[in-house]
């Protein structure tokens, strides 16, 4: 189905949202396939999956509206940044200040993404 040109302000703050939604079930994804250590521990591997679907099934829904690449890459840098942010408190991982430095880099990016999603 094709994209709606210019959806009303109320569906396009509920797309945002729910890419949001997308974006915090992508963490979830990412760091339960961590926890699942190659799909070899059942409990983790069984969220990740539930994760998966759910973080599938939201982009879907926010991309009714919000055009792919812009949801695309705004889903990609939350999860992105949600994993790196939240890995070393799950796993063995380190923050340096170099990759904070490149995650704070897109997060900007995911900003101006955002704000570059406006009704021509």
């Amino acid at each position: 189905m094709p994209q709606a040109t210019n959806p009303a302000p109320a569906n396009r703050a509920r797309a945002w949202l729910v890419l949001g939604l997308a974006g915090a079930f992508e963490i979830g994804y990412a760091l339960s396939v961590g926890g699942s250590q190659g799909f070899t521990v059942l409990s983790w591997s069984l969220v990740a999956v539930v994760f998966f679907l759910l973080t599938l099934f939201a982009l879907s829904l926010a991309l009714r509206t919000i055009a792919v690449g812009i949801g695309y890459a705004v889903w990609a840098g939350i999860g992105a940044v949600g994993a790196a942010l939240l890995g070393p408190l799950f796993f063995d991982e380190t923050l340096t200040t170099a990759k904070a430095l490149w995650l704070t880099l897109i997060i900007a990016g995911v900003v101006w993404l955002k704000l570059a999603d406006r009704p021509d």
